[in-house]
């Protein structure tokens, strides 16, 4: 599923009154984050590579279990758990699309134990005034496309990312606050069960 412009004076005036850039996130801070967020749940806004719009809750089970949500009238589900991803689309009458999790680089902050120092998995690694953006892939793998996580610091917070896949496409991901208290079944992200409800309607 798949500006603004400043007069020269004002510019002036706000790059005096603005503080020095923030410090760069370190990767270390970042994988002690990412292994640290066992669950999660919020509101998302989704950005297609078409320019289209999705809204919807996300809910992440750390490691390897992550829910979409979509909001009507997109309606659809998509769930990544024991290694695969199933793609509910209710505008279709096809049975529910599925493939392996490592073949998205979502995979990378979905694994047990995330080390973005690990050899040839950051590609990118920049900061501004308000945040940090690390560019992963999977090193064995960069053909299967990269991701891209924007963080703020103080305490780090992981706000978007954009998805780069392997077909040439671009998503992204806006992540309202997250709870991460929230209490969640693994039931939430049983394929199965989400056939049996979707039969049930």
């Amino acid at each position: 599923m798949k500006i603004f412009t400043l007069l020269p004076a004002a510019a002036i005036v706000l790059a005096t009154a603005m503080p020095a850039a923030a410090q760069k996130i370190s990767l270390n801070s970042i994988s002690q984050y990412l292994n640290g967020l066992k669950t999660a749940k919020g509101a998302f806004t989704q950005v297609n590579d078409d320019g289209t719009i999705d809204t919807g809750t996300i809910y992440i089970k750390r490691p390897g279990r992550i829910r979409f949500e979509y909001n009507p009238p997109n309606g659809a589900l998509v769930l990544a758990s024991g290694g695969t991803v199933v793609i509910f689309d209710p505008k279709t009458n096809e049975p529910p699309e599925s493939y392996p999790l490592v073949r998205t680089p979502l995979s990378i902050i979905l694994e047990r134990n995330v080390d973005l120092n690990r050899a040839r998995m950051v590609v990118g690694h920049t900061a501004d005034d308000k945040t940090t953006t690390v560019t992963a892939q999977d090193p064995d793998h960069p053909e299967y496309g990269n991701i891209q996580l924007v963080f703020t610091a103080n305490p780090v917070e992981l706000r978007q990312w954009v998805i780069n896949d392997d077909a040439g496409s671009r998503t992204t991901v806006i992540l309202g606050e997250l709870n991460k208290n929230a209490q969640m079944n693994n039931a939430l992200f049983n394929a199965e069960t989400a056939i049996a409800n979707d039969n049930d309607r």
